[in-house]
């Protein structure tokens, strides 16, 4: 009981020193490539903050525990909108004034209601996971499509230049590496523990 505690602790640390990692390193490639700092921050960051809870949950689905995997993503959810931005709210009260982020909401919605009605009959087949799949490849590529039409004149762009650390091409690319061996790593751990 101790070793899988033990194993919990140390894969929650690993996975969060790792995804902090894995963004500023996936953040400053981008950035040396001329990537608009927007554009960073709605999907590298983005990905970059999820890929935890996705590694979790793919090893777990792996590792027959589908459970643990669809507990994973639907407490991730919760703690996202409820903890993390009702904390926020709470504490510090804020206005977003972003075009991009009042036009992904709906179909951040829509995209919440296809996953509750896939899941519905309690089984998620590879049916299923092609449709969410493809519906994630169709919000990636919307969100790129609004960044890029709105470079440089939306409110969050401004938000996310702190995003891009000041790093050479090569410092970047290891930095990315290493982190994303700590979140694999992390996620193993945190899966046997659990």
């Amino acid at each position: 009981m101790l070793l899988a505690i033990f194993y919990i602790v140390v894969g929650l640390v690993l996975l969060a020193y790792g995804a902090d990692r894995f963004v500023a390193g996936a953040a400053a490639i981008a950035g040396n490539l001329g990537v608009s700092p927007l554009l960073i921050g709605l999907t590298i960051v983005g990905f970059g903050t999820s890929a935890p809870e996705m590694l979790v949950a793919a090893i777990a689905s792996f590792e027959g525990n589908p459970q643990l995997a669809i507990g994973n993503a639907v407490g991730s959810n919760i703690a996202n909108i409820g903890l993390v931005l009702g904390v926020t709210a709470v504490l510090a009260p804020f206005t977003v004034d972003s075009g991009v982020v009042s036009k992904e909401f709906p179909v951040m919605l829509a995209a919440m209601v296809l996953a509750v009605a896939l899941i519905w009959d309690l089984h998620l087949g590879r049916m299923d996971g092609a449709i969410l799949a493809l519906g994630m490849a169709a919000l990636i590529g919307f969100t790129i499509w609004l960044g890029l039409r709105g470079r440089g004149e939306d409110s969050l762009a401004g938000e996310f230049v702190e995003a891009r650390a000041a790093m050479c091409m090569s410092l970047a690319v290891r930095v990315t590496i290493i982190g994303l061996v700590l979140l694999l790593w992390g996620s193993n751990l945190l899966v046997g523990g659990a």
